[in-house]
């Protein structure tokens, strides 16, 4: 072919046929290109969601958290979230009081997240009760002498610095409870306000007309009326209001306000879920929330904290649980009623829930588990390949986990560190057509929950669980764990006065 050829095939020249060819073949190229060019925008929005998730979350400085902590448990895991009335960053707008003031602590509670995925409950702390406030970490890096007989809220404002002091309330809550805090959460009334918004509001219902003067008792008159008795939906500002009313509803008294603070999270966890936990629905809500979220190192990314949300999809609404941590009057303040506290603090570290059950997830038969090999059996994992993830900050657990699949014919296609690494029980995820061997896996896991997956292969990610019952077992592979004796039920006062996520939004909202 000659020079000239191959200009006139550049400007388009040559027979009709071989124009024909070379449009069809842009054509095809053209096709190509916008399909390509499509798939990187898909993705680009997707790494843009997940970056502007990353650079919402803030998160504490983990220095301050104290290094005398209770041990890490193999039952279940905990969480503490703490509402502030924080005045910087646009939250004085919303009610939050002087913007040059220091931040407090409003409402907190620990959440329990039991080791079987299925049950949680919520304890609620009076932020006026006392109690006594270990050693803490102050802004110029010296530490605090320990208080005693102090009010709760008073550790978030140790150092008095606006943005508060997470750090030490997660410590005053560990010496409280005996329990190690694996997360702790900060919302602030901008990020309370906005995630109200995204889910499109919250229903909730008042047990009286609530006037201005009880948002602000020093208001000279009654002021006009800004929630009418009975149900309605609330959102933004009017969500802040309602759970921040204390006056003029029941006894007027934090502890009342806990009730009705209660069954709101119990409403807005009950709108979450009705619309579904999909990306499409839970990005507005993630992003909101990110906005003013300030949390522990540990969950301290988008991939973290989507991967902790999403860890709890399972809990049933009616297995989700609200306490309030035993109580009584001591003049202004708020003590708390020994034995009784005591009682809750030792269900939670067995995984015991408020009606006395085993929710550790060691039970053979429970729905979504595995029934376990009977000791010295063999299970045949012949032509069956898993991956191993460690869950936890555990070490050398996947070594076990994979010398005692592959004795009983796994093959073990690689061991690595979870990208989240709170996971209390083991967790078996499966691709489409594997759920039988993820099941013959799950015969050297007692209690693991099996679950499918939207990508293939078989995945293993270790729990603390796995960490007993395998320094138990043998070449079997994990020990069978055996039950623990009944212990005596809780108080009748704690469990009777609970609010399961699923109860009538006006039902029991104030002590008073």
């Amino acid at each position: 072919m000659t020079g000239g050829q191959k200009g006139s095939d550049r400007r388009g020249g040559g027979s009709p046929a071989v124009r024909g060819r070379r449009l069809r073949r842009r054509g095809v190229r053209l096709g190509m290109g916008i399909a390509v060019a499509l798939l990187v925008l898909v993705a680009a929005g997707v790494g843009w969601a997940y970056l502007r998730l990353d650079g919402n979350i803030a998160t504490f400085n983990a220095d301050g958290v104290s290094g005398d902590r209770p041990p890490v448990s193999t039952k279940g895991s905990n969480v503490l979230v703490i509402g502030t009335d924080a005045r910087i960053d646009g939250n004085s707008e919303l009610g939050g009081g002087d913007k040059d003031d220091i931040g407090r602590s409003d409402t907190a509670f620990l959440m329990h997240v039991y080791a079987d995925h299925k049950h949680a409950v919520a304890v609620s702390i009076p932020r006026d009760t006392l109690v006594d406030i270990p050693s803490c970490k102050l802004p110029d890096g010296s530490w605090t002498k320990p208080q005693t007989n102090t009010m709760f809220n008073a550790a978030y404002s140790v150092g008095e610095s606006a943005k508060g002091n997470p750090a030490c309330t997660q410590n005053t809550v560990e010496k409280l409870t005996g329990l190690r805090v694996d997360h702790t959460v900060v919302v602030d009334f901008k990020g309370f306000a906005k995630m109200t918004e995204a889910v499109g509001g919250v229903a909730v219902c008042v047990p009286q007309d609530v006037y201005q003067n009880n948002l602000n008792p020093n208001r000279a008159t009654r002021g006009e009326r800004i929630f009418a008795k009975g149900p309605q939906t609330v959102s933004g500002q009017q969500a802040l209001d309602y759970v921040r009313i204390r006056h003029g509803i029941g006894d007027g008294s934090d502890i009342g306000r806990i009730k009705r603070q209660q069954a709101f999270v119990a409403s807005l966890i009950k709108k979450v879920k009705s619309g579904g936990l999909t990306p499409t629905k839970l990005f507005p809500l993630a992003d909101a929330a990110t906005q003013s979220l300030t949390v522990d190192p540990g969950l301290g990314s988008a991939d973290k904290l989507i991967s902790f949300a999403m860890s709890l999809r399972d809990i049933d609404l009616h297995n989700t649980k609200f306490v309030t941590l035993p109580w009584r009057y001591q003049g202004a303040r708020v003590a708390i009623v020994h034995p009784d506290a005591e009682a809750l603090w030792d269900a939670l570290k067995s995984d015991r829930t408020l009606d006395g059950q085993d929710a550790s997830g060691h039970h053979d038969e429970r729905a979504g588990g595995a029934s376990p090999a009977p000791s010295g059996a063999t299970v045949n994992g012949a032509g069956i390949s898993v991956a191993v993830y460690n869950g936890t900050t555990l070490t050398d657990l996947t070594a076990r986990a994979a010398d005692a699949l592959k004795q009983h014919g796994f093959t073990v296609t690689s061991t690595a560190t979870a990208l989240v690494r709170t996971q209390a029980g083991t967790v078996i995820e499966y691709g489409p057509g594997q759920q039988d061997q993820a099941q013959k896996a799950a015969e050297l896991f007692p209690g693991a929950e099996v679950t499918p997956a939207a990508a293939a292969g078989v995945n293993i990610i270790l729990g603390r669980t796995y960490e007993n019952a395998s320094q138990a077992g043998a070449s079997t592979g994990p020990a069978v764990p055996t039950a623990s004796a009944a212990p005596s039920a809780l108080p009748t006062g704690v469990a009777a006065d609970s609010r399961s996520a699923d109860d009538d939004p006006c039902a029991n909202l104030s002590y008073g």
